[in-house]
C-alpha cells in the first residue's frame, strides 16, 4: 500500500445507510431475536463539522450538557474547548436509537459512519456517560437499553462482533459471502475475545454507577453463562470448537488460515481469539491483551453474578476461569525482549512463537491500564511494556511532523490513531507527557473539531473516518477526567493547529 495517501478500512466498503437499516421490516420472536424499536428513524448522518442542531440530536442528556459547560470553562485554549464540546456528546448526538422491546429499555448504537452495532464499540461509546447516570435517570435508562440489547446479541451468536437492528435487516455488504455460520441479525462474525469482555465491563460499570440491578434479568444471566462457556470452548483443549471464518478479500488480515480456524496454538489455558479489536486477524492465536481483559472481566462477572444474578455457580465458574487464564498468562504471555526486558507479548502460540508489537485499538498493551487489566503487583511489568509500545521497537509506533503515536495494520504504515494518543494520556504519570498528548490531539483534527480513526503522521488533513464516535467520546472522557484530577493542565495555551495541505479521506 502507498504511504502517501490515506487508505480506507475494509469495513467502509459500500456501507449500508442508517435509513435503509431502520426502514427494514422488523422481526419479533424468540429470546435470541434482536427485536424492534418503538422510536422513529432519525435523519441521515451529520456532516460532523460541529454538533448537529438540537432538533437533529438523537438523545440529549441535561447532565452531560451541564458537564460540557462546566468543563469547557476550565479549558483556556478555545480550540481544545471546542473539540471537547463536540466530542463528549457525539455518541448521544448521532449514534443512539433508544426504544423498548418486550416492555424493557432497548438501545441500538451504531459506530458512526458504519450502520451496525459492534459489541465493543457500543460499550466503549456509552461507558464515559456512566458517571452522569445518577443525575440523569433517562440517560441511565438509555444505557440499560444497551445492556439488554447486548444480552440478546450474545444469545443470538456469541462469536459475532457486530449486529443489525433486527433479523430482517439488510446484511452488511462486505460480509454476505463470508464462509462461516451466519444468522439473520448478525452484521459480521469475527470472533474477538474483547467483544464479550466489553459487555461485562459496561454492565459492571453501570451497576457500580447506579446501583440498579434491573438490567440483570434472567436473559442477561443466561447471556453471561454463554460468555463463560464460549471462553472455555475457545481454550480449545478438546479440539478447535465450532467457530470458523474465511473471507475472500485482498487484505489477508480479513480472513483466517487453515480452513478458517486460524493459526494453531498449543492448549495451555489461554483463550484463542480469531481477530483483534481492530477487526484484523490475529497472527498468533493467543492474543495476550484480550486474555488479560478476559481475566479482569471474569472477575467483574463473578461479582455481578453473586450480587445481581444470585447465581453462585456462575460466579464460581467465572472466578475459576479467571484464575486459570491468569496463571496461563503468567506462564506463557510474558517474554524477555532484547530491547525492553521482561514485558507482555502481544500474541503467542504456546509453541514458542511470539509477536512483539502493539496496536492502537483497545485492548492493546498500552490500553491495559485504562481497562483496569493491570494488577498492582504488575505495575513494573506494565511500565516496561508501555515503554516498549511507545518506542520504535514497536513496528506500529510512528513519528512525524504532526505527532507520534501507535497505528496498526488495519489502515497501514505511517497512520497514527488518535485513540492511542488518548490512551497514552490516560496512562501517563507526568504532566509533560499528558500536555504533549493534548497538544497533538488538539492539532490533529484538520479543522473538523472531531477525532478521527487515523491521520497521516506528517499531515493531519490526510485522515480516515470523518465520523468515529468511539474516538470522539473517549477524548471527551479524557478531558472530563483531567478536569477532575489535573485541572491545571487544561489552563495551558497550545500552539495553533497545523494547516497542512491535503484532502481528507471521506
Amino acid at each position: 500500500m502507498s504511504n502517501n495517501a490515506p487508505t480506507q478500512p475494509t469495513e467502509k466498503l459500500a456501507p449500508v445507510t442508517r435509513r435503509e437499516l431502520l426502514r427494514s421490516s422488523l422481526a419479533l420472536g424468540a429470546v435470541a431475536s434482536l427485536g424492534t424499536y418503538t422510536a422513529a428513524a432519525q435523519p441521515d448522518g451529520p456532516a460532523l463539522r460541529e454538533r448537529p442542531a438540537l432538533k437533529d440530536r438523537r438523545f440529549t442528556s441535561p447532565a452531560v450538557e451541564s458537564a460540557i459547560i462546566a468543563v469547557a470553562k476550565q479549558i483556556d485554549d478555545p480550540e481544545l474547548a471546542l473539540i471537547f464540546s463536540n466530542c463528549l456528546p457525539n455518541t448521544l448526538d448521532t449514534t443512539v436509537t433508544p426504544g423498548t422491546f418486550e416492555g424493557k429499555p432497548d438501545t441500538f448504537v451504531i459506530t458512526g459512519d458504519i450502520d451496525a452495532m459492534w459489541l465493543r464499540d457500543s460499550s466503549a461509546q456509552v461507558y464515559p456517560y456512566l458517571q452522569f447516570c445518577r443525575a440523569d435517570r433517562k440517560l441511565a435508562t438509555l444505557i440499560e437499553g444497551v445492556i439488554h440489547r447486548q444480552a440478546r446479541c450474545i444469545l443470538l451468536d456469541p462469536y459475532a462482533n457486530a449486529f443489525l437492528p433486527s433479523p430482517a435487516s439488510k446484511p452488511l455488504s462486505w460480509s454476505t459471502t463470508d464462509d462461516t455460520t451466519m444468522k439473520p441479525g448478525v452484521g459480521e462474525r469475527k470472533w474477538e475475545i474483547d467483544s464479550l469482555c466489553y459487555t461485562i465491563r459496561l454492565a459492571h460499570g453501570y451497576w457500580k454507577a447506579t446501583g440498579n440491578t434491573a438490567p440483570f434479568d434472567a436473559q442477561w444471566c443466561e447471556a453471561m453463562r454463554t460468555v463463560v462457556q464460549t471462553f472455555r470452548v475457545q481454550q480449545r483443549k478438546d479440539g478447535p470448537g465450532p467457530y470458523h471464518f474465511q473471507r475472500t478479500a485482498n487484505n489477508p488480515t480479513d480472513t483466517m488460515m487453515l480452513s478458517g480456524y486460524g493459526s494453531p496454538g498449543k492448549p495451555n489455558g489461554l483463550i484463542h481469539s480469531g481477530f483483534r479489536p481492530s477487526d484484523d486477524a490475529c497472527l498468533l492465536p493467543f492474543f495476550i491483551p484480550a486474555n488479560l481483559f478476559a481475566v479482569a472481566s471474569l472477575r467483574q462477572l463473578a461479582e455481578l453474578a453473586s450480587a445481581a444474578c444470585h447465581d453462585t455457580t456462575l460466579a464460581q465458574s467465572a472466578h475459576g476461569l479467571a484464575d486459570e487464564v491468569s496463571a496461563a498468562i503468567a506462564k506463557n504471555g510474558i517474554i524477555d525482549s532484547p530491547e525492553s526486558g521482561r514485558i507482555w507479548a502481544y500474541e503467542v502460540d504456546g509453541f514458542g512463537g511470539r509477536n512483539l508489537m502493539d496496536d492502537a485499538n483497545a485492548p492493546g498493551l498500552l490500553s491495559l491500564a485504562y481497562l483496569n487489566c493491570v494488577d498492582p503487583s504488575d505495575r513494573d511489568l506494565y511500565q516496561r511494556t508501555r515503554a516498549f509500545a511507545l518506542s520504535t521497537a514497536n513496528p506500529y509506533f510512528f513519528q512525524g511532523t504532526a505527532g507520534e503515536g501507535i497505528g496498526g495494520p488495519h489502515i497501514g504504515l505511517g497512520y497514527i490513531w488518535p485513540m492511542s494518543i488518548i490512551q497514552r494520556a490516560f496512562s501517563a504519570t507526568s504532566d509533560a507527557e499528558i500536555s504533549e498528548a493534548l497538544r497533538t490531539l488538539r492539532n490533529c483534527t484538520a479543522g473538523t473539531h472531531f477525532m478521527h480513526e487515523s491521520f497521516w503522521k506528517d499531515d493531519p488533513a490526510k485522515y480516515t473516518r470523518t465520523w468515529f464516535a468511539w474516538a470522539n467520546t473517549l477524548f471527551g472522557e479524557l478531558i472530563v477526567t483531567l478536569a477532575k484530577s489535573r485541572p491545571a493542565l487544561l489552563r495551558q495555551s497550545f500552539a495553533p493547529p497545523q494547516r497542512a495541505q491535503g484532502a481528507a479521506s471521506r
